[in-house]
């Protein structure tokens, strides 16, 4: 099986985690990256404007929301108006789908079936919606999902709502979808976990979900310039 290398970055702001991506993706098509690499990060506040974003979908002027505290940036994926912070599990896939399939939409599923997983084995019952990229529970979504892809390889990718303040979503029209009710996975379990702990579970069964949905090994990976080299896998749990 061929390993999938996790680089957990901590907490950190939007911009220089999308020029790290956009670097890694053209190390993985240059083959100077031999390894598929899945990013793990929480971001600062801030609002994402995809190549399909509405001015419907941002009913504050980007000054405004900057003026609270929230920043403001433009990206390269698909979709619409998405919020990003706190409490949120961001994951960025950067995967040569030349080794895998060389269908968009079998990856965006994939994404889709492998956080249903995770969320499963975290008691919550995760489900497509007819038409709607990303994943949802009983009406109330959970999960964003929007990527893009550059001769085969990924970048961009999905945002789980794990703990914490889900209220600048109110901010915004996320994903252009008027009257969708985001949740996360503190509020589906009863609201009882420990924080901490739950985000340290919830971390741990998408890293192994993305492996099984891709038929990769994940492998705790550190930064080496614009490289990854492999650390413990054991560094992945807990």
């Amino acid at each position: 099986m061929n390993p999938l290398q996790v680089l957990d970055l901590g907490r950190r702001p939007y911009a220089p985690v999308l020029n790290m991506q956009r670097a890694l993706c053209r190390a993985r098509i240059e083959g100077t990256l031999t390894d598929d690499v899945l990013l793990l990060v929480e971001h600062d506040s801030v609002v994402t404007l995809g190549r399909g974003a509405r001015a419907t979908s941002l009913p504050l002027p980007p000054d405004e929301l900057r003026r609270r505290g929230i920043a403001v940036e433009d990206a390269e994926r698909g979709g619409d108006v998405t919020w990003h912070g706190p409490g949120q599990l961001v994951g960025y896939p950067i995967l040569d789908l030349a080794r895998h399939r060389q269908d968009v939409h079998w990856y965006l599923r994939q994404l889709e079936a492998a956080l249903i997983d995770a969320l499963a084995r975290l008691d919550v019952h995760g489900e497509r919606a007819a038409g709607l990229t990303g994943v949802w529970t009983a009406g109330r979504k959970i999960a964003s999902i929007g990527i893009h892809v550059k001769r085969w390889v990924t970048l961009h990718g999905f945002a789980l709502n794990v703990v914490g303040d889900l209220g600048p979503f109110e901010l915004i029209v996320p994903c252009g979808i008027a009257g969708v009710r985001m949740t996360n996975v503190a509020a589906e379990r009863g609201g009882g976990d420990n924080p901490a702990a739950l985000w340290r579970e919830t971390r741990a069964e998408v890293v192994a979900a993305i492996g099984r949905a891709f038929s990769l090994e994940p492998m705790a990976a550190a930064l080496d310039g614009c490289l990854l080299r492999a650390t413990r896998p054991s560094s992945l749990h807990g």
